[in-house]
C-alpha cells in the first residue's frame, strides 16, 4: 500500500486493527490457557470496534483532511506493512498478550502524533487528534478490561 495521504493512513489503521483482529482470533483457537483465549476473544472484537470506528472517519471526515498529503512524513516514520499472522499469541499468557497488544497500538499512536506534529492544515490536525484520541482511549479501556479479567 503506497501511504501518501491522511486517507491512505486511515485505510492503514483500518487494515492494522482487521489484521490483529483475525490474528487474535486465529490464535486464542490454539492458546491452551483458558484466560489467555478470553483475553484473545475479547482482544478480537475491540479490534473489530476500533476498524469500524476508524472507517467511519473516513465516511466522514473533512475532505480536505483526508487529502492533506503526508507523503514526505512518512519516509522519516515508516509504516510497517501487515503480514501473515505467525501465531505470535498462541503461547502467549494474559500479561504477555496485553504487553504486545498496547506495544502494537503505541506504534499506531506515535504514528498519529508524528503527523500530527508535521501537518499544517487545522483540519488535518483535528482529525488525527481525533483519531490518535480515540486509539489512546481504546487501548486504556481494553488494559482496564483485561486487568480486570485477571482479577476473576
Amino acid at each position: 500500500m503506497q501511504i501518501e495521504t491522511i486517507k491512505d493512513v486511515l485505510s492503514w489503521t483500518v487494515d492494522f486493527h482487521k489484521n490483529l483482529k483475525e490474528c487474535v482470533t486465529h490464535c486464542s483457537k490454539q492458546n491452551q490457557d483458558e484466560r489467555a483465549r478470553m483475553i484473545l476473544n475479547y482482544v478480537s472484537g475491540h479490534e473489530a470496534s476500533l476498524e469500524r470506528m476508524v472507517e467511519g472517519f473516513l465516511s466522514t471526515a473533512n475532505r480536505n483532511a483526508l487529502d492533506t498529503w503526508c507523503y514526505d512524513y512518512i519516509g522519516k516514520h515508516p509504516i510497517v506493512e501487515h503480514g501473515h499472522c505467525d501465531s505470535p499469541f498462541k503461547e502467549l499468557d494474559t500479561d504477555h498478550i496485553m504487553e504486545n497488544i498496547v506495544n502494537h497500538h503505541e506504534q499506531v499512536i506515535e504514528l498519529y502524533e508524528h503527523l500530527y506534529s508535521r501537518v499544517d492544515i487545522d483540519s488535518a490536525k483535528e482529525l488525527l487528534e481525533t483519531v490518535k484520541n480515540v486509539e489512546e482511549n481504546e487501548i486504556k479501556r481494553m488494559v482496564h478490561t483485561a486487568n480486570r479479567f485477571s482479577d476473576m
